[in-house]
């Protein structure tokens, strides 16, 4: 049985969302929309003031039980005692994360290319996420994907681990959600889709919804 629910990864990316923003107020509204992971993603500050955001989030979703992931910084995560990390293959290798975080801690890994799933296939990961789907403001996506190119890794995923939750990324928002979901995506990962928006908890009820109503839809095939 997995240990990570998938169907909505809130990533509170700091360069994204500005150091205007209370990152711990803003991962609570997610949560209490609906997400069920958050990801601090955080690509240029100090270590130090990564661990303090880091801290913030954590205690401010606590009593949600919703887990935290750090973004690539296995060494932020293991200071900040988060649930876990979200790393590329570009990053610390996944059988060390796993070798310094333990048995209980959530790896996820990006998924770009053949490559990379088959480093999904080979590593001790608790999830997959497949991507760039899309181009998106927060992020550089140079060869798109697409749901063709997502269909294609997660297949090569799934034969050898039919159970590994998946999730799509890049460009998602609440109309492409029911289709990355029609697409075999166990889930979508967003950041514009809920933390640009007026009304982040519901930005995240809304994507939540059609996140489980694509599932049931899809559940009898």
């Amino acid at each position: 049985m997995t240990k990570v629910d998938y169907r909505l990864n809130a990533i509170v990316d700091f360069d994204a969302i500005g150091p205007d923003k209370d990152l711990g107020a803003l991962a609570l509204a997610a949560a209490r929309g609906g997400a069920t992971i958050i990801q601090y993603r955080d690509k240029n500050s100090a270590t130090r003031d990564m661990i303090d955001r880091a801290r913030q989030i954590h205690a401010a979703i606590k009593a949600t039980g919703v887990p935290l992931l750090v973004n690539d910084r296995i060494d932020v995560a293991l200071a900040a005692g988060v649930e876990g990390v979200h790393v590329g293959r570009e990053d610390m290798a996944v059988a060390d994360v796993r070798h310094l975080l333990g048995p209980n801690a959530i790896i996820g890994l990006t998924v770009k290319n053949e490559p990379d799933a088959q480093a999904a296939i080979d590593g001790d990961i608790d999830y997959a996420c497949i991507g760039g789907l899309f181009e998106t403001p927060t992020k550089e996506n140079l060869q798109p994907i697409g749901f063709d190119g997502f269909k294609r890794l997660a297949a090569i995923i799934r034969k050898a681990k039919p159970h590994l939750p998946i999730g799509a990324i890049a460009g998602i928002g609440l109309e492409r959600t029911p289709l990355a979901i029609e697409a075999g995506a166990d889930g979508v990962a967003v950041i514009s889709a809920i933390f640009r928006q007026d009304d982040p908890q519901g930005a995240a009820q809304a994507l939540r919804s059609a996140v489980d109503e694509a599932l049931q839809v899809r559940e009898p095939a």
